[in-house]
């Protein structure tokens, strides 16, 4: 039956791999460009999620709009509702190291974070770091090197902010925790899967720099960041 964010009445139409961009404009871009037999499941929101194969293998891709309470939603009904095993981010992050430049690809580690996400939900023993299945990780390594696209795994932040009042936060939270970029949705993600039992991944593309600036403009967000898509579909 449906959910109160996702229109589809029929789970079997939905895959039990999910890539789950933020944007929903990047999953139609993934759907139109690398998938057959596309079958748009849902519009709700325009959240826009669609299934259809890659190499003969069924596989959904599904927005999960910006920020934690967002793909918190969103990966909970796909999860729990849906009978979805596997869910992997696909999204773009801000560089906190001058080793991670533009359109370097991150595999999280795992997620650094000062949100409530996890307690609030009611998740016991929660600290301020939760991990990527490691499996699926695995898998995304193996792909990248079939693919050989260089790929560094490492800690992520998930932050509950984009702008701070103190710009220099980035500095602290590199050198205490190790995360090497930003982003604002995995810590969620990792938190739904551990509560039910489920595979989390992220896959990243640098999109800009906190440390040098540089940034990448909407279209390229939406549509250049092919690397991490394809790894990702190659890993299924």
């Amino acid at each position: 039956m449906a959910t109160p964010h996702i229109e589809l009445n029929d789970k079997n139409l939905v895959a039990k791999t999910v890539l789950m961009p933020g944007d929903p404009l990047r999953a139609k871009f993934i759907a139109d460009t690398f998938l057959k037999d596309v079958v748009q499941i849902n519009t709700v929101r325009n959240m826009l999620g669609f299934t259809g194969t890659y190499n003969g293998k069924p596989v959904t891709v599904m927005g999960s709009g910006m920020g934690m309470p967002s793909i918190g939603i969103y990966s909970y009904e796909l999860y729990k509702f849906y009978d979805v095993e596997n869910i992997i981010r696909i999204g773009s992050a801000g560089s906190y190291s001058k080793d991670l430049n533009l359109y370097d690809v991150v595999l999280a580690k795992n997620a650094y974070s000062e949100s409530s996400y996890a307690t609030t939900m009611g998740l016991k023993d929660t600290t301020e770091f939760l991990s990527a299945t490691k499996e699926l990780n695995d898998q995304l390594l193996e792909s990248a090197k079939q693919l050989n696209i260089p790929v560094t795994l490492t800690t992520i932040h998930s932050s509950d902010v984009f702008y701070r009042l103190r710009f220099e936060d980035y500095i602290d939270i590199h050198d205490k925790y190790g995360a090497k970029c930003v982003e604002m949705e995995s810590f969620a993600l990792f938190a739904n899967a551990k509560a039910l039992n489920k595979k989390a991944a992220c896959l990243l593309t640098i999109s800009d720099s906190l440390v040098t600036h540089e940034l990448t403009t909407p279209k390229e967000r939406q549509e250049a960041f092919t690397k991490m898509m394809e790894i990702a579909l190659n890993s299924i």
